[in-house]
């Protein structure tokens, strides 16, 4: 394609040409060379193309849209206080809160030195503050689907002016059976503008969607089609089901793993591993779609500061995650569709770091793994739990003569009181079989 070879060299953002109000965010941000994903689709968008562009998480691709978009609405930058000056001209669409949110504080990061305006709208949350941003007017709007067309329905999202239209992880939106909204919410756009379709995998769904919204669309693709990153060690373990919760502590305080992203496959099962870690002494939070918007956004912020080391979730609402340096991903259960699982170890290894992905297989997950290694085109090969290290040697306490006397009962309950261990969170502790399972009783 002639349009991105001409431009393969391009080893700094500078050589791509964006504006210096762009070029100072970037380098505020600490980035210096643009990512494969960003080097193939910025001269694209900047030339006007449509694109059907294949990225998986972490390769930097809401900068790959974001920053030639931004670059392309300078010339309406102002500062008026009319709303009619400031009209919807680019619109992302995200299929989950958390996706939208990251993609909005990203575009506002970026666009910090340019006078334009951006907000964001999701579900689960109240309508007030959003009315009063778009009342206000904004050049870019991020949005979930649904609540979009909430807005747009109250007059209130005024879609006639959209140039830009970007659909961040198609494959997800398509999953969760957003094809209708999609296709009311194009019925809203005009037919003369600019689509872009990212999507972490390719598949024939994929490409009839892209047919159908994207006009002769030029696509890239910076990896192999349907394969996992690189970057990423995935182990599978072999585990019996009511043996997982052990051997999830063992593998994390075996490898000294300072924080994981743990996923189910429902709901019901996050829940109740997070309740079982908690009654371990962990410090856990879980996330899903039955979680409160608060809730969830207070899981995520306590995961990204550390307070949280393992954080529970499903694949629904671990889109948007984007925590530097995760060190590990555990599939604490294999996910139904294949490309999920691309999507899981997609948290971790991000941005060239290295991570590791664990897969933790029951005998009832056979079918599963073997879907999933057609789908990245790799076997999985199972080990053996890694050795939980010996436990440490007792302290002997040093003798007391005035506890010589065994015999007495004042001694013995001031050694009962004043000698209780405190409690001790589960990572440190070496691996202990429970008579019973205790999540029988849940």
């Amino acid at each position: 394609m002639s349009e991105s070879s001409a431009l393969e060299a391009a080893n700094t953002f500078e050589e791509l040409r964006l504006a210096p109000e762009l070029l100072a965010a970037v380098a505020a941000m600490g980035y210096t060379t643009p990512t494969p994903i960003q080097r193939e689709a910025i001269p694209l968008v900047l030339a006007g193309r449509d694109l059907l562009a294949q990225a998986q998480t972490g390769t930097g691709k809401t900068a790959a849209f974001t920053l030639p978009l931004l670059h392309k609405m300078k010339p309406f930058a102002n500062t008026s206080t009319s709303p009619a000056r400031h009209p919807v001209r680019a619109l992302v669409l995200a299929p989950t809160r958390e996706l939208a949110i990251q993609v909005y504080d990203n575009v506002a990061m970026y666009a910090k030195n340019l006078p334009l305006r951006s907000t964001v709208v999701y579900g689960g949350a109240g309508m007030q503050e959003q009315e009063a941003a778009l009342r206000a007017g904004v050049e870019v709007l991020v949005a979930t689907p649904g609540r979009l067309l909430d807005h747009a329905g109250n007059k209130l999202a005024l879609l006639n002016q959209v140039q830009f239209l970007v659909l961040d992880e198609a494959d997800r939106m398509l999953d969760m059976g957003f094809m209708p909204d999609l296709k009311r919410i194009l019925n809203l756009l005009p037919a003369k503008r600019q689509t872009l379709l990212f999507s972490a995998t390719f598949n024939d769904e994929i490409t009839r969607l892209a047919n159908s919204f994207l006009q002769n669309p030029l696509k890239v693709e910076v990896a192999r089609k349907n394969s996992a990153t690189e970057l990423v060690e995935q182990v599978a373990h072999r585990v019996a089901e009511d043996d997982k919760m052990e051997a999830l502590l063992r593998i994390v305080r075996v490898r000294g793993l300072s924080q994981a992203l743990v996923f189910t496959r429902t709901k019901i099962a996050a829940d109740k591993l997070y309740r079982r870690l908690q009654r371990r002494g962990v410090e856990a939070a879980a996330i899903h779609g039955d979680k409160a918007q608060v809730d969830r956004l207070l899981a995520l912020e306590g995961f990204k500061q550390g307070k949280i080391k393992l954080l529970v979730a499903t694949d629904i609402a671990a889109r948007g995650i984007d925590i530097a340096e995760l060190p590990c991903v555990f599939n604490y259960e294999l996910p139904y569709h294949p490309e999920d699982y691309v999507h899981r170890i997609g948290r971790t290894g991000r941005a060239g770091a290295s991570g590791l992905a664990v897969s933790l297989v029951s005998a009832e997950e056979d079918k599963l793994l073997a879907g999933v290694e057609r789908f990245i085109n790799r076997k999985l090969e199972i080990s053996p739990l890694p050795s939980p290290p010996p436990p440490p040697a007792p302290a002997r306490p040093a003798a007391r003569p005035e506890a010589a006397d065994a015999g007495s009962t004042a001694g013995t309950y001031a050694r009962g009181r004043r000698g209780r261990e405190p409690q001790v969170c589960a990572l440190f502790l070496p691996p202990v079989r429970p008579a019973q399972d205790d999540g029988a009783h849940e």
